[in-house]
């Protein structure tokens, strides 16, 4: 019989949970673990401990521009791409005890069927749009240009390598003609706009659903970043958004005369988690349906906050549409990790990977489990730093949990040759801690139930506190000699502790709980038998105790630190060699098109909202105007009033934030990204013309 849900949540008959499908052109990192992997394998565990029906879902994200541009830059196909990471991914996560039922992939050929079938039914029964748009095309190499293929310079901060979707520079969301002098990363020639045809999902037709089922149906049960995200897109109106895209990787429109098209990865990836359960399905001789579609079953999303309107606002949309779909339950989106204060990259090598991690740190799998759950960023974004890595193994995981078994155990074998003693009679802070016991089972579950992985963590730590403070209390290496008898009582109890711990841990660190079992000679056990006093009987013999947690050294750290600040230095050299290449020659008629004039910052101030744009009120000689411009990361308001600058007076002005922005401030950038003013050396009349 299933078990009643701790909390008073309503009891489903199976649970559907996913994982973000991590895209297949790099290795996993630290970041990808605590934000998504690690929660959303101890849930998996947990219910799979309470004796749930449970289907844990991943698989590798294999398309999209990312891996087409990785392709190209290393001078191999996108499968090749794919083949190797989809590969490496997957390993990673199995020596790492992430307990997937299936690890699919979107080149399968089961998931180009599933996807294919699933845009077909919403444009047969006419639940997408198809319009003619003009989209920048590359004529020497004779495609339409995807935005990530698209550079040239951002309008609002400068920066000349901005992307068609994005600013990496100031963080600004674009499209590709937002940009100044956009180029192909292609051929580096110029596109031409060419018109195009694409199928749009209406997100609008299904804003009275969403505002019901999200606003209305889960204010008070989902994560307030999850919620409030989502309350933003809706309040500010939804549009319609493309489901195809002009690209030769992926999967295939299935629409006569939709050559050189597939759909977009957004639309594609998340039919990922439906085309794995048919695989997963198919291999074990289950049914895929009931676990998408009958509204019994609990479907659970665990993503990163980045894929927050994705999973709640875009899926949900083409669940309802398709409309034989069940909507996700919950969607306990994390923040960010960044690492040693500063944020992960992977470009820059600014990571701790999963791979090297488990070559350099043999064994110690639940050790980076517990720290990504301790620190997990659940609320804000958090930080991962080598010495709290370290601290938290050898003063929380080896001395209070490691130390509380061991001693246990030790003493077991010591008085009583191995075998689990009888209680005598219970004083009352034997009772207390019996009772004591029995809440943690339900107190954990209920955190865990409620997305709180770093409450339920501390709280398996509190057992172990508990069993600690009871040992050291009762002394029993003291009174041994004088009364055996309640040192029977003492040991018996913190074994049927130790029994408890091994059962409550397995969802958080599945190689410690193995390990615990096995010394206790005991059977895995599910949950609900944890918190009883009778795990043990007495006469069981336990098997000779091993150390459950090694001693972090500092020099094992160090070396960890020393690895960054080589990869800091490393970048720091390679951003200082860094010249960049001309641009190509224009004639001297379009020079002489740009009017650059010398102008006087009257005032600054920042734009709300926002880290990197400053409001500046410019003195042209001609009159005030207003520019935005993003170099609040490098100046202070106060500190630039009454600067001359250089105006590139004529650009057509522009709408940033709400501010009308006339002109732009030419800066220059060094070899690190930092800008600096183009100033004349000595004051020139406000208006004077750069020639």
């Amino acid at each position: 019989m299933t078990p009643a849900a701790p909390n008073g949540e309503k009891n489903f008959k199976r649970y559907t949970v996913t994982s973000a499908l991590p895209y297949a052109n790099g290795p996993v990192h630290i970041g990808h673990l605590a934000g998504v992997y690690v929660p959303a394998d101890i849930y998996a565990r947990y219910l799979r401990s309470r004796g749930e029906d449970v289907v844990f879902i991943g698989g590798s994200d294999e398309h999209g521009v990312p891996i087409t541009i990785k392709a190209r830059k290393e001078g191999i196909t996108p499968q090749d791409v794919v083949d190797k990471y989809h590969t490496m991914i997957k390993d990673s996560f199995e020596k790492f005890g992430i307990s997937f039922d299936v690890y699919s992939r979107t080149s399968a050929p089961i998931h180009h069927e599933t996807a294919s079938a699933f845009f077909k039914k919403l444009n047969q029964s006419g639940k997408l749009s198809e319009k003619e748009t003009e989209q920048f095309y590359d004529e020497a190499n004779k495609q339409f240009l995807a935005d990530r293929y698209i550079t040239g310079t951002c309008p609002h901060c400068s920066f000349e390598k901005a992307y068609g979707d994005q600013c990496e520079n100031c963080g600004t969301s674009l499209s590709p003609t937002d940009l100044i002098n956009p180029k192909s990363v292609l051929s580096g020639n110029n596109p031409v706009m060419r018109k195009t045809r694409h199928w749009y999902l209406p997100l609008q037709d299904y804003e009275p659903m969403l505002r019901q089922w999200i606003l209305e149906g889960h204010k008070h049960d989902w994560k307030s970043n999850v919620y409030g995200q989502c309350k933003s897109w809706i309040d500010q109106g939804l549009q319609p958004r493309a489901v195809t895209r002009d690209l030769d990787w992926g999967v295939k429109v299935p629409v006569e005369g939709a050559e050189g098209k597939v759909l977009y990865v957004w639309f594609d990836a998340p039919i990922g988690y439906i085309s794995a359960t048919r695989e997963w399905a198919e291999a074990t001789g289950n049914n895929w349906e009931p676990y998408w579609k009958d509204k019994e079953s609990k479907l659970v999303h665990f993503i990163g906050k980045d894929n927050i309107v994705f999973h709640c606002i875009i899926f949900p949309s083409m669940l309802h549409a398709e409309g034989s779909y069940i909507l996700p339950e919950n969607v306990p989106a994390n923040e960010f990790l960044n690492l040693e204060g500063d944020k992960i990259s992977t470009s820059r090598n600014w990571a701790v990977w999963l791979h090297e991690y488990l070559e350099e740190f043999p064994g110690q799998q639940d050790v980076l489990r517990y720290v990504l759950c301790a620190a997990a960023p659940e609320t804000k974004d958090n930080d991962f730093t080598w010495k709290d890595f370290q601290a938290r193994n050898n003063s929380e995981l080896l001395a209070i949990f490691g130390n509380f078994v061991n001693r246990t155990l030790v003493l077991t074998q010591k008085y009583f040759d191995g075998k689990v003693p009888g209680r005598n009679e219970l004083t009352d802070y034997d009772k207390e801690v019996l009772e004591q016991m029995k809440r943690f089972p339900g107190s954990i579950a209920k955190s865990l139930e409620s997305y709180r992985f770093r409450e339920a963590l501390n709280e398996l730590m509190n057992l172990a506190r508990l069993g600690n403070k009871y040992l050291t209390d009762n002394e029993p290496w003291k009174i041994f000699k004088q009364d055996p008898e309640r040192v029977k009582t003492i040991l018996n109890i913190n074994l049927q502790i130790c029994a408890s711990l091994a059962v409550l841990s397995e969802p958080f660190l599945p190689f410690t709980s193995d390990k615990l079992f096995k010394m206790l000679s005991l059977d895995n056990l599910l949950w609900d038998r944890a918190g009883e006093s009778d795990l043990l009987n007495a006469g069981h013999q336990i098997a000779e105790p091993h150390l459950l947690f090694e001693k972090i050294e500092d020099e094992k750290i160090q070396q960890q630190v020393d690895k960054l600040i080589n990869t800091r230095k490393a970048n720091e050299e390679e951003e200082n060699s860094k010249v960049e290449d001309f641009n190509e020659d224009i004639s001297y008629e379009d020079f002489m098109k740009m009017d650059l004039r010398v102008a006087t910052i009257m005032a600054a101030e920042k734009v709300a909202k926002t880290k990197k744009l400053l409001k500046l009120t410019l003195e042209t000689g001609l009159g005030q105007r207003t520019v935005v411009s993003g170099i609040a990361e490098y100046y202070k308001p106060e500190d630039i009033i009454g600067k001359q600058v250089v105006l590139l007076a004529n650009l057509t002005p522009k709408n940033i934030k709400g501010i009308e922005s006339h002109g732009m401030i030419l800066m220059a950038s060094g070899n690190n990204g930092e800008l600096s003013f183009v100033q004349p050396d000595k004051m020139v009349a406000n208006g004077g013309i750069i020639s």
